[in-house]
């Protein structure tokens, strides 16, 4: 189930270390589109506890990843980074199903 949505090296160890920093050790990665943004869907991420029924999880990276049944369509194959450089650091996702994106790089169609 890798290939549903994967994380960079870099993505895999800020997690980890968002996880350790909010006293969240051993928790989950949910991912997942929610409706809204400019261009009509945008990317969720945050940490949970255990997944739910309807969700699949798989291990990457030392990150558990939850994703719900319902987003799959939007996020499949989607390659989650996270850079960090003297203009600008954040989450950065490669979705090879979007249409188009915005520029903020969080929403898409």
């Amino acid at each position: 189930m890798s290939e549903l949505v994967t994380l960079t090296d870099s993505a895999a160890e800020k997690i980890k270390g968002l996880m350790h920093k909010e006293g969240k050790d051993g928790y989950c990665l949910r991912f997942g589109v929610a409706t809204g943004g400019c261009a009509g869907l945008s990317y969720e991420m945050k940490f949970q506890k255990g997944a739910y029924d309807n969700d699949l999880v798989y291990e990457q990276k030392g990150v558990k990843v939850i994703i719900n049944k319902e987003s799959l369509e939007f996020i499949r194959g989607v390659e989650i980074d996270y850079a960090e450089t003297l203009k600008e650091s954040g989450f950065k996702y490669r979705n090879p199903s979007a249409k188009s994106s915005c520029g903020c790089g969080t929403s898409f169609s």
